[in-house]
């Protein structure tokens, strides 16, 4: 849980973006899912080819786990929510359904609450343990 603590105290504002990209399609993969396994085939195969194209084009020599997993799991996000909303009268990723998009809007305003209170926090704890 410290790990957990000290990570979204330090995360920058490009991964707090992606968190919440994440919350958003876990909503509404919440309110859409599909069992269908040929959709999840689908996102599955899109995402390995192209994690790996992605992963191919980054020059960095120094690839962590966490990058690589995302480099896959971005496209694999896409591809199942694009088919999870196909039809559902989405305007781009926002839902037609007030409730939904309220949902997906408070859980990342929530995440944010959440990521700021550590932030307050701990840096009142670093400041007191230089006194």
């Amino acid at each position: 849980m410290k790990r957990l603590i000290q990570y979204f105290y330090e995360v920058k504002f490009a991964k707090i973006v992606l968190w919440c990209y994440l919350i958003w399609y876990l909503v509404i993969l919440y309110f859409y899912f599909d069992p269908s396994l040929k959709l999840w085939i689908n996102s599955i195969g899109i995402s390995l080819v192209i994690g790996t194209g992605l992963l191919l084009s980054v020059s960095s020599s120094k690839k962590d786990s966490w990058q690589t997993f995302r480099l896959y799991l971005m496209p694999f996000c896409v591809s199942s929510f694009s088919a999870l909303i196909k039809e559902q009268g989405f305007i781009v990723f926002v839902s037609p359904k007030l409730k939904e998009t309220l949902t997906a809007v408070l859980s990342c305003v929530l995440f944010l609450l959440v990521i700021l209170l550590i932030k307050f926090t701990q840096r009142k704890l670093l400041d007191e343990s230089d006194r």
